[in-house]
């Protein structure tokens, strides 16, 4: 609905673009306005939109008695857990009917219930990481494993390469024909042998790949004092 005063508005701007040239249809056109609209507004330019302004409930509406006996049973015991697309058929089943899903469903969006009505844990908010900055060598490690072709088309070999995050020097690699944590673990110790590492020095980050996270290479970094770090799940650009 549009007020007198934007009515008169916008014909007069209208009337400015055709004033300098424009074509009626294409300024109607540009403004979002229809030509037959401007054709009756222009009839009598003193008249607004006289269409009633107000709110029109509907008369079956649900009272908040009703609304509240509804909330009732799709949160009880019974049926707290379960979302309305199977309340309406369980109660349909006794010969009860209390709402329709589509009204169940309103209702709970209106209460802010409909974000979780399972049995399980409510999904937990995830704290955001703790930021790690390298400021010098041997504070901040990152590795990976690299596919490497082989000869014979199909097989590859493994490269397991460790780097400095601070001086991006390559302190350790080694090509194996298996990608398994033992291989990785054997790499860390000699690293840590090679560099002087003493426990609790360093921070070494990877992805979440399987030779990662596995058991010897976790027990090795506990033995050797290495702080293990993880890139966050369907992060693609958190492993440096």
């Amino acid at each position: 609905m549009t007020s007198l005063a934007q009515r008169q508005n916008i014909m007069l701007l209208i009337d400015q673009a055709v004033g300098a040239g424009a074509r009626q249809a294409r300024a109607c056109e540009v403004i979002g306005l229809s030509s037959r609209t401007l054709q009756r507004w222009q009839a009598d330019r003193n008249r607004g939109d006289r269409r009633p302004q107000r709110i029109q409930l509907p008369h079956n509406r649900y009272s908040e008695l009703e609304r509240q006996r509804i909330l009732s049973v799709v949160n009880s015991d019974e049926y707290g857990h379960l979302p309305p697309s199977q309340i309406v058929p369980r109660l349909a089943d006794k010969g009860l009917y209390v709402a329709s899903e589509s009204t169940m469903y309103r209702l709970l969006r209106q209460a802010g219930q409909l974000s979780h009505r399972g049995r399980q844990r409510a999904r937990q908010p995830l704290p955001k990481p703790r930021a790690l900055s390298a400021r010098a060598p041997n504070q901040i490690y990152s590795w990976d494993i690299t596919y490497l072709p082989a000869a014979v088309k199909g097989q590859f070999h493994y490269l397991y390469l460790f780097l400095d995050l601070f001086s991006r020097k390559i302190v350790g690699w080694q090509v194996y024909d298996t990608e398994d944590s033992e291989r990785a673990s054997d790499v860390m110790r000699d690293i840590c042998l090679r560099e002087g590492l003493v426990p609790g020095q360093v921070v070494l980050h990877s992805d979440n790949g399987g030779p990662m996270k596995g058991a010897t290479m976790l027990a090795t970094l506990r033995e050797l004092g290495v702080a293990p770090s993880f890139s966050r799940p369907a992060v693609s650009d958190d492993n440096p």
